[in-house]
């Protein structure tokens, strides 16, 4: 019998794996379906088929009603029983655990469709993003490359495929390890440098000419009244560069490329070629580094020399994941904090400085009560597990893919239930890459990030941080006691926000000794946060938690969104990741650039309205006074969040759901409740959200609730017909 080759062994694996989950989910919607049935087999001499239930309808959260096969309804069925129905039913039709089934499919066909006519040598253009929004000039994007898809590990490659290139340009780090820092433009508007010009000189060379640079005005090809505001982007652990670019046009560095920015994406020390000025790969000092090295030395070495390339005096800074925890450390006061007079904004993607749960699993809990010796011993002292990176050269790309995606898949609790799953086999060429094992250490180890939980605390000093939150939770719980007796686990999430924008005595979250143990000085730049609501890697919560409680009394918050639903790799790679992300991510780095900036570039796309703040949508002169500070802070105007067009993609369009601006800290609010997909239908959205209105305003001088005024405005229609997350309406 002749060997299957890797593409089949793979398909057949993937076949089996969905047959069997498609069986067992089917089993269970038909058991509940009985269960829940008017009348139940042999009862009556009418088939049974025709009075079982169907799906449950919640009129409202509280209220749910079944449908039967007949198309009656029966009322009086419990909340976790209409709720248990619902869910096997998504499961069962795939909606569930593939919420975007059908786009996944005209995905599909649309770009078999483009390799055909790439095939018979027929051009196309641009592609358009989920949310249909056409890029600027798209018709000017004319791909270079197409048909199929060879996987390999080239970021400029799949550039090429989106109508824009990309150029690597070597970096030097103060300790002599030489990275690849990508460069990606459009090929229209863009001369590629030299190769000389891209060899790694000295960091003192970048370092020198940072700020107002005469070197950029030598080797930038933009003119100065259309230059484009430079991002740099940072990815994750065991990633690539290549992580932000796997998707096509929905990829979230091709997306802000198009809309205008200037896009820069930078490596760590090591990744796919390891290159050190003085070492060699055998030699030990080469993998004596961890995460602190690429704090202290490759993210300082990446961000000078994207100044020094494009002449600006700051950069906005996107990291994922581990990307945002070097960040983190690079900022803390004992660290390099003077690289915050750098970056205009951060925008933190999963933001990883506390732990999740899934650091208690048994196989990650075994590294960490080794000793170092014996970690040392295992894992050796070079790069971590090198024959991962041998079995990338040698499997087959697919197969490879695939095996990567079960591995990482099993250790780190994620699944590809919100991804492009014709694309995956992309996503895992860019990982695994060369990491140190000390590095892995710093994560995994005894003393390390596993034992402390946190980052930049050790663990007494986390335990301190719990005792002080239970003790304000029991202040707020006892301060909506009568008001809100009855509450849903997520609102209670919410109100716990939200409650310390409330300016009364009572809350002991406004005691200034809490800023001694900050991390941060004053020259952390403006923060923004996207976090996954469903992580068990990291707790983004927790790190929301100890900034809305005055514990970095020098870090302000522009913007801070939990995306219910996502797991950890779903801010990147999610099919309506440029809806729930993307958009919001390329104004809030547009809002916050300086007037100077904002005045020699070109807009992009997306961001060009305006809004104005009436006094009357909140509440309090003291709230105005904060409103008007931060508005003078933006150039003496407010700007909207993007909310009109950074509507989930899950919402009915209501004008009266827009999102408004939180006056209270100068933020664009996020209504954390807003991307759960919560409820069944648009009615009880619109119920739900009149709800919230009516409740989560606190006033400002802690006298009661004050529903504030609403502004009319539409919400961006919603794009995925086929995405239905119902969930448990009480979170």
């Amino acid at each position: 019998m002749p060997l299957l080759g890797a593409r089949a062994t793979q398909t057949i694996l993937e076949e089996k794996t969905n047959a069997r989950d498609d069986t067992s989910a089917a089993t269970k919607y038909a058991d509940q379906s009985e269960k829940l049935a008017f009348l139940r087999p042999g009862q009556n001499d009418a088939p049974a088929g025709k009075t079982q239930a169907v799906q449950a309808h919640f009129v409202t959260p509280q209220d749910p009603v079944i449908e039967l096969a007949n198309g009656q309804r029966l009322p009086a069925v419990p909340i976790e029983e209409a709720t248990k129905l619902n869910n096997a039913k998504d499961e069962a039709e795939g909606h569930r655990l593939r919420p975007f089934h059908e786009e996944e499919k005209k995905r599909s066909k649309a770009r078999q469709a483009i390799k055909r006519a790439w095939v018979q040598g027929k051009k196309h253009k641009g592609i358009r993003t989920p949310s249909g929004e056409s890029t600027v000039d798209a018709a000017r994007f004319e791909p270079t490359e197409g048909g199929s898809d060879p996987l390999i590990p080239d970021l400029a490659y799949y550039a090429r495929r989106v109508g824009l290139n990309a150029e690597t340009l070597e970096v030097q780090t103060e300790d002599g390890f030489i990275i690849d820092l990508y460069h990606v433009y459009d090929p229209q508007a863009y001369t590629p440098k030299s190769q000389n010009d891209k060899r790694p000189a000295s960091f003192e060379t970048f370092r020198k000419n940072s700020v107002g640079s005469s070197y950029a005005e030598t080797h930038s090809s933009f003119p100065p009244a259309q230059k484009k505001y430079p991002v740099l982007m940072m990815h994750g652990l065991l990633q690539a560069a290549g992580a932000f670019c796997c998707n096509d046009d929905d990829s979230l560095a091709f997306f802000l490329a198009k809309s205008g920015y200037d896009v820069w994406l930078g490596n760590n020390r090591c990744g796919f070629n390891p290159r050190h000025t003085v070492l060699g790969y055998g030699d030990p000092r080469m993998w004596a580094w961890n995460l602190r090295q690429m704090a202290v030395m490759d993210l300082p070495a990446l961000v000078d020399r994207v100044l020094a390339e494009t002449g600006f005096s700051k950069l906005a800074l996107i990291a994922h994941s581990q990307g945002t925890t070097q960040t983190f450390v690079a900022l803390a006061k004992e660290q390099r904090p003077d690289i915050g007079n750098k970056i205009s904004v951060f925008c933190a993607l999963a933001p990883a400085a506390y732990s999740g749960p899934l650091i208690a699993k048994a196989y990650l809990k075994f590294m960490s009560v080794i000793s170092h010796g014996m970690f040392r011993l295992v894992f050796g002292i070079h790069a971590f597990i090198p024959m991962m990176h041998q079995a990338h050269l040698i499997l087959p790309g697919s197969l490879y893919s695939f095996m990567g995606y079960v591995v990482f898949s099993f250790l780190f609790s994620w699944s590809d239930a919100r991804w492009d799953r014709g694309l995956r086999n992309r996503m895992f060429q860019f990982a695994p890459v060369h990491v140190s094992s000390e590095s892995m250490r710093w994560w995994l180890g005894r003393e390390c990030f596993a034992k402390h939980k946190c980052i930049l605390a050790t663990r007494e000093e986390g335990k301190l941080e719990d005792k002080e939150d239970e003790e304000d939770d029991e202040i707020i719980r006892q301060f909506y006691i009568d008001r809100e007796p009855k509450i849903t686990a997520r609102r209670r999430l919410q109100r716990n926000l939200t409650s310390f924008h409330c300016q009364t005595l009572t809350h002991q979250h406004h005691d200034s000794t809490r800023g001694r143990y900050a991390w941060y000085d004053d020259q952390f730049p403006p923060l923004a946060l996207w976090v996954c609501g469903s992580d068990d890697l990291v707790d983004g919560r927790r790190l929301l938690r100890r900034f809305d409680r005055d514990r970095e009394p020098h870090v302000r918050i522009v913007h801070k969104k939990i995306v219910e639903g996502y797991e950890h790799l779903d801010v990147i790679w999610a099919m309506d990741m440029i809806d729930k992300v993307g958009k919001e991510v390329r104004e809030v780095m547009w809002r916050t650039a300086s007037e100077e900036d904002r005045a020699i570039c070109q807009v992009p796309e997306g961001c060009e309205a305006e809004i104005e703040v009436h006094p009357e949508d909140a509440p309090g002169q003291a709230l105005q006074r904060r409103r008007s500070s931060m508005a003078a802070g933006l150039g003496g105007k407010m700007f909207s969040g993007g909310r009109a067009r950074m509507a989930s993609i899950s919402e009915s369009p209501a004008p009266s759901e827009g999102t408004m601006i939180d006056a209270t800290k100068g933020q664009w609010s996020d209504d954390l409740s807003r991307d759960s997909g919560e409820f069944e239908d648009a009615e009880v959205m619109k119920g739900a959200g009149r709800q919230r209105r009516e409740s989560d305003e606190v006033d400002r001088e802690g006298k009661g609730f004050s529903p504030p005024r609403e502004r009319a405005r539409t919400i961006s229609e919603v794009k995925f017909t086929d995405l239905d997350e119902k969930g448990d309406p009480f979170g």
